[in-house]
């Protein structure tokens, strides 16, 4: 058997990626799935990050259940933490590889990732995994962004961090542009294409309050997680880092600001 292509997560557990993660609701990031979420759902959010959409689904399966799943065990803590500050009762949080789930076969009614399978080594694999742990009947939901797809004005320098990112990404084994895949991942992890269905979502960021927020923790993201990391080994130095920073502040403070990303969404019947 030939042996698992390995991945590094591009931004790494710094405050500034986990500020956009902690922003992320059920209602803004998987309203694909509200259609599906009913009560008493056993429900698997595979790489959970910092725990505020698994959480929020609580909501969604009264009577039900909630397991997140993440990598990191040090952003579990957190995700923990969330949890009992929403006072939310029916979740757990465990540790594990996507690549590997730690549960039976058909354990779950949905099983759900969000931005996770464009950051793997092996998507594939992980949607096999996923669809093995659904139970017969039940669904895999993913949602991933399209790096390619993005958008935005004024330019500002955004364009060379654009390009800059699509190499950091897949230098680290990632597929930036994994939004426009996933059915063709799905197809090849054995899922079938006529019980299979996708759309498009976007975020988009263009209020003053919005471009502070997203323009903010990009120009801190760049120099200060683990994007910089990746970046010097594509050979950027600290200069062009700091340039780059600067472009997201510049960017965030014209009037005329405008950023768009689209997702791929994916609603797999097991």
């Amino acid at each position: 058997m030939a042996a698992q292509k390995q991945a590094i997560y591009t931004h790494g557990s710094h405050e500034s990626a986990l500020r956009a993660h902690k922003w992320r609701t059920v209602d803004n990031s998987a309203a694909y799935l509200i259609p599906h979420l009913k009560p008493g759902l056993k429900v698997l959010d595979v790489g959970c990050g910092p725990g505020t959409i698994t959480a929020d689904f609580t909501n969604y399966v009264p009577g039900g259940h909630v397991t997140g799943i993440e990598y990191n065990a040090e952003i579990l803590e957190q995700a923990r933490a969330h949890a009992a500050e929403r006072e939310a009762t029916n979740v757990v949080f465990l540790q594990g590889d996507a690549h590997a789930l730690p549960f039976p076969d058909a354990t779950f009614d949905i099983v759900h990732a969000h931005q996770v399978l464009q950051h793997i080594g092996d998507p594939v694999l992980a949607l096999r995994e996923m669809r093995r742990v659904a139970k017969p009947g039940g669904i895999v939901a993913s949602r991933e962004s399209d790096r390619a797809t993005f958008t935005w004005f004024p330019d500002s320098g955004l364009r060379e961090w654009a390009e800059l990112y699509d190499r950091v990404a897949r230098g680290n084994g990632g597929e930036p542009d994994a939004g426009r895949r996933i059915k063709a991942w799905a197809r090849e992890a054995g899922f079938d294409p006529a019980r299979t269905t996708c759309s498009a979502a976007t975020w988009c960021f263009s209020t003053p309050e919005e471009r502070a927020w997203w323009g903010g923790l990009w120009a801190d993201r760049i120099v200060k997680s683990d994007f910089a990391k990746g970046a010097a080994r594509e050979g950027a130095s600290a200069e062009d880092l700091e340039r780059l920073s600067q472009a997201w502040r510049s960017w965030s403070q014209a009037e005329d600001g405008w950023f768009a990303m689209l997702h791929g969404e994916m609603i797999c019947h097991a």
